[in-house]
């Protein structure tokens, strides 16, 4: 079942984006990328391993920036993996969350009328709040882009700060609140998804705990292209076996 409405992209890339290899990253938010005629640095939001993906000589798209006078011209947003595009972009998921919301293309949203980004709930910020409905829903959205034997995982790298979003979100579902974590992946070879036991065992661990406390999993395939990015199929969760 797909549920993009329309061929159009949710997410169109912005006009000259540029193709080049991927060479080296440094300091996790640089990545160094050649064309014909040169070299140079471009930003990547990614703070993942991105493992698997960061090969030399990789075909990478990358967007001119937006904001006038940036440092570094280009942000890194897809990587080519063989014959497929991977969307690397951490803050792809947030943006179709809401397009998707605005174009009723979420059923799991469709009740919800008012949608607001970085909503503070305490001290910490989580992606979406929605209300509208008998219950405010609390979203919060990640990227995926590891894949290994058809199963999509996340995350691929230690995160304390996932870590932190799950115990917020199941503090807010024992509280009465809907509660849900979008998981976009932006790979097409996955068939299910899981959380990264193997990386971290701790979020893997808080991940069943929060489905147990009622916070719901949504993971989404993305369709993936140089023109820009849609929204597909949900995916089943690759349950564990649990004694």
């Amino acid at each position: 079942m797909v549920l993009q409405k329309s061929n159009d992209p949710l997410i169109k890339f912005p006009e000259k984006c540029l193709t080049a290899r991927f060479c080296r990253r440094e300091k996790r938010f640089l990545v160094e990328v050649e064309t014909t005629d040169q070299r140079f640095w471009v930003h990547c939001n990614n703070s993942g391993t991105m493992l698997g993906l960061l090969k030399p000589g990789a075909e990478v798209l990358i967007s001119p920036a937006q904001r006038p006078g940036r440092r570094l011209s280009h942000t890194l947003e897809l990587i080519k993996l063989e014959d497929e595009w991977v969307g690397v972009n951490t803050l792809t998921p947030n943006r179709i969350l809401r397009k998707a919301w605005e174009l009723s293309l979420l059923p799991e949203m469709a009740a919800y009328t008012d949608y607001k980004s970085e909503a503070k709930i305490g001290s910490s910020r989580l992606d979406a709040r929605l209300t509208g409905s008998d219950r405010t829903l609390w979203v919060e959205a990640k990227n995926v882009t590891l894949v290994e034997d058809e199963v999509a995982y996340f995350p691929d790298a230690v995160t304390q700060r996932g870590q932190k979003h799950l115990l917020e979100l199941i503090q807010l579902a024992r509280s009465g609140n809907r509660v849900a974590c979008f998981y976009l992946i932006q790979r097409p070879d996955a068939r299910c998804f899981a959380p990264a036991d193997f990386i971290d065992r701790t979020f893997s661990d808080l991940f069943w705990q929060a489905l147990d406390a009622g916070v719901e999993a949504w993971p989404y395939q993305a369709l993936i292209s140089p023109e820009g990015i849609s929204l597909s199929s949900p995916l089943p969760l690759s349950m564990p076996s649990r004694t």
